[in-house]
This record gives C-alpha cells, sequence and structure tokens, in this order.
C-alpha cells in the first residue's frame, strides 16, 4: 500500500479528473486542475511510483493514465467524509417517500429515487420476513371450506395466502382462530413463529382441528419462506449513458441485472456491519462474473441496518463520496420510515 500522503493526493486528484471527463489524466493537468504544491516532474515521478505499485494504468499510448480497481479501493479506503446531500435531493427523499402508500409503493418509490440521484442502476431488496415480527395475523372466511390468512410484518409487509380447508369452520371458530393466533404470534420474530403456535389447535373442538392445522401449516409455510425475498430494480437506462470503456462491456452487466438471484446474492454478500454502514465491492472484487466492470454500493436499512438492503450497480469509475452519501442517506430515511410503521 501506497504509504506517502502526497501520493495518495495525487492518486486522489486521478481519480477525480478520471470521473469527471473520462479521460486519462497525465502530470500537466494535475498541476493546472490541483494545489498539490510540487512541480510536474515530482508529480510524473509520483504517478510513476503510482504505476509500478498498480494504482493506476496507462489504458493506450497516451500519456495520461487512468485509476485501477486497486486504486478506486485505495481512494473509496482514504474517503474521509462522504458528499452529504444538497437541501433540494434531501426535500426529494422527502417527497417521493413520504407520499408512499404502501410497502410496495414505499419499494417502488425508493428504487427510482436511489436512480435520480445517483444517475445509476438502484437496487432495493423488500424486507426480509426472516428478520421481521409479526405485528397482526387477519383470517378471513371466503365460504366454501376457504379462508384467507393475511399476516402483516413490523416492516408493513404483507403476504397473503388462500387456505383450503378440510371442513368449513363456523364465525365463532374463525374469530377464535384469530385471537389465538394473534395472542401466541403478535410481536414475536418470524423465525420464533413455529414454537409459539405448537398448542393452539388444543384450543379446538375434535371436528375443528384439521382445518385448524391447514391454517398453521400454510402460517408456517408463509413465515418461513425464503425463495419470495425480492428485489426491485430501476434506472437500467442509466447504463445507456455510460461512456468510456464501461459502454462496451454493458452487455455482461445487464445480462447479471436481469436475474433476480444474483441480485440478492449481491446484496446478501454485502451485509456490512453497522459501524460500517455503506459497502463498496470495485471490479473483480464482485462474485458476480457479469459484473468485473462494475462498482456495488450498498448500505442496510431498518433496526440497524440489519433487515435488508439497498445499493446502487454503475460503472468504477463513478463518483464515490457522492453515490456513498447518497445510499448512506436513502438507507438512512428509509430506515426510519420502516422502523416506525
Amino acid at each position: 500500500m501506497v504509504g506517502d500522503d502526497r501520493k495518495i493526493e495525487v492518486l486522489r486528484a486521478i481519480v477525480e479528473d478520471f470521473v469527471t471527463t473520462s479521460e486519462p489524466v497525465g502530470s500537466k493537468n494535475l498541476v493546472e486542475r490541483h494545489q498539490l504544491g510540487v512541480s510536474s516532474a515530482t508529480i510524473r515521478n509520483d504517478m510513476a511510483t503510482l504505476e509500478e505499485e498498480g494504482y493506476i494504468v496507462q489504458p493506450h499510448t497516451s500519456a495520461g493514465r487512468i485509476p485501477t480497481d486497486k486504486g478506486y479501493r485505495l481512494f473509496v479506503d482514504r474517503l474521509h467524509e462522504l458528499r452529504p446531500l444538497s437541501q433540494p435531493e434531501r426535500k426529494a427523499i422527502h417527497t417521493f417517500l413520504d407520499s408512499t402508500i404502501d410497502l410496495d409503493d414505499v419499494m417502488t418509490s425508493t428504487v427510482r429515487l436511489l436512480a435520480a440521484l445517483t444517475k445509476q442502476v438502484a437496487v432495493v431488496q423488500y424486507p426480509s420476513l426472516t428478520r421481521s415480527t409479526v405485528r397482526h395475523v387477519e383470517i378471513v372466511d371466503l365460504g366454501e371450506a376457504r379462508l384467507l390468512l393475511v399476516v402483516i410484518a413490523d416492516t408493513g409487509r404483507v403476504e397473503q395466502r388462500v387456505v383450503n380447508i378440510p371442513e368449513s369452520l363456523s364465525e365463532g371458530a374463525v374469530a377464535r382462530l384469530r385471537t389465538g393466533l394473534n395472542d401466541a404470534v403478535a410481536g414475536q420474530r418470524f423465525t420464533e413463529v413455529g414454537d409459539r403456535i405448537v398448542d393452539v389447535p388444543l384450543q379446538f373442538e375434535a371436528a375443528e382441528r384439521a382445518s385448524v392445522v391447514s391454517v398453521l401449516a400454510t402460517l408456517l409455510e408463509t413465515v418461513v419462506e425464503r425463495h419470495e425475498e425480492r428485489v426491485v430494480l430501476g434506472g437500467t437506462v442509466n447504463l445507456a449513458r455510460a461512456r468510456g470503456d464501461f459502454a462496451t462491456t454493458l452487455e455482461p452487466v445487464l445480462e447479471a441485472l436481469e436475474e433476480q438471484m444474483v441480485l440478492l446474492r449481491l446484496l446478501s454478500e454485502q451485509s456490512g456491519e453497522a459501524t460500517d454502514p455503506v459497502s463498496v465491492m470495485i471490479g473483480r472484487e464482485n462474485s458476480v462474473e457479469g459484473l468485473a466492470s462494475a462498482s456495488v454500493v450498498t448500505a442496510g436499512y431498518g433496526n440497524t441496518g440489519q433487515i435488508a438492503r439497498l445499493g446502487i450497480v454503475g460503472p468504477t469509475r463513478m463518483d464515490y463520496p457522492g453515490t456513498m452519501g447518497a445510499v448512506r442517506a436513502v438507507a438512512r430515511y428509509l430506515g426510519r420510515m420502516i422502523d416506525t410503521n
């Protein structure tokens, strides 16, 4: 790792100029655009050292240099602060999210907002049921030996299942089942539901138990299913505006973004600690082969960042301080919305 503070400043200047212009950066431009306090010859020597150590590279025959993935990584690791959102950007967060109606609306608005703020592809993961608690269970008699089971999570997520039961239940039995389930599981983690409903069938007559057990089995399926984790994607059109080498590698990026399970894996692999809320994976640090030319910036939201994640996918040549600041801000606001529902 480079240990000289001046070389770090030279690398920072190269990254900032390359992100802005998408053109290789030469020593002359660095002297003209940045107050580095040293001669052009000194900067050329620093650039030679940075190149030898793998932080920058000469892409063609041009005299300019561009950052490598290793260079971007050092730049991100040495960021002292993220760029705060402007007043209009903060207002946009309130405008987009405060007017939402339900969880689906929240997720759709969040992904649109994040894509607009960052000019990248935005990905938002629905709150995970396995990390949620039960707010309420509703049971509605649909007639003809069918019940509608509705499970509402503390995150606002709603799961609905139609249950075909062996025998129709009376109105009183349905009411008792609704009350019994809420007494047993309301306020409990989804992972604890199975243990909490073991004795519920004992509260019913023998003729009613088969139907009650059918409802309980469906409830268990609802709270333990993991394959229904979902993500929302937005802003793919922003990739069309990419310039430079990234524009030639769009096909594998688009293919990766089409796969729901790939996106879920991408987000789950970046489950950073609450003390380091914004995670950045650069280029080949991503385990998804199609994203070798991209960077992924994510943050957790809700319950100290542990409910689910959101983030962006874009070229490695991105405005990291601004993008990371936007991702962090949206995650914090979304988390407050989810936690106070």
